[in-house]
């Protein structure tokens, strides 16, 4: 079923076998201009812009996610069921739940707890972990390794609410379950790989902190998140 009502691409192959997925689409055009060779846009589409072109000579993909479950739930569906992509690396930002790690530091999620009924409601999941392809961790690991860049292992909050009155969810969801930082989509991500039988993995940086307030500007997310995006590309062609 191509095109789909949210992606205008009508050739599969143009599409990488591997896609980064930042879930900001001015992040993904940044990446693609500062990164890849031979660079095509090929989907505009409610200014969801995704790229094409060439790393170290290995074709890559990246292409913006929008924020939240919803709206990775549709994206990477769809590449995964529709365009025959096999794996998705979701690059992005997060805030980190304890002291142990710092503004830029790079995390590598090993699982993402969530009170979210998006794996529920769409495949009748019942768990409320879900966890990335070891395949895909692995090579970030070994990338992160080759480039000599330190990462950070540990479970992530995937939320679905960003302004919240209700509960101390930070402490509570730190303390009960582990997670070291929070974000948004990687729990849709996951099952939707854990679905379709498809490959999935989500390399973060830390961008503000809960328990120190310390944050990161807009163009700074936006720019300055070198190190996980080097690591993210680096496994991306890995054989």
């Amino acid at each position: 079923m191509i095109p789909t009502p949210h992606i205008e691409v009508t050739d599969k192959s143009l599409f990488a076998k591997t896609v980064l997925m930042p879930g900001d689409p001015l992040r993904a055009k940044w990446v693609a201009e500062k990164y890849l060779t031979d660079v095509k846009l090929i989907n505009t589409v409610r200014n969801m812009l995704a790229f094409t072109g060439y790393y170290k000579g290995k074709k890559v993909t990246v292409m913006g996610s929008g924020m939240g479950m919803p709206t990775i739930g549709i994206y990477s569906y769809e590449l995964f069921k529709f365009y025959d992509v096999e794996n998705i690396i979701r690059v992005g930002s997060c805030g980190a739940y304890t002291d142990k790690v710092n503004l830029y530091d790079v995390i590598i999620a090993t699982s993402a707890f969530s009170e979210s009924t998006y794996a529920s409601t769409a495949f009748g999941y019942q768990e409320n972990i879900l966890k990335p392809s070891n395949e895909l961790v692995n090579k970030l690991h070994q990338a992160a390794k080759n480039l000599n860049i330190p990462t950070v292992d540990g479970i992530i909050h995937s939320s679905d609410v960003f302004y919240r009155h209700h509960g101390n969810v930070f402490t509570d969801v730190r303390d009960k379950f582990g997670c070291i930082a929070v974000e948004m989509e990687s729990f849709a991500l996951f099952a939707n790989a854990k679905y379709l039988n498809k490959n999935a993995a989500c390399i973060l940086t830390v961008s503000d902190s809960l328990v120190t307030n310390e944050a990161t500007s807009a163009k700074e997310r936006q720019e300055s998140f070198n190190k996980m995006i080097e690591i993210a590309l680096e496994a991306a062609i890995m054989d």
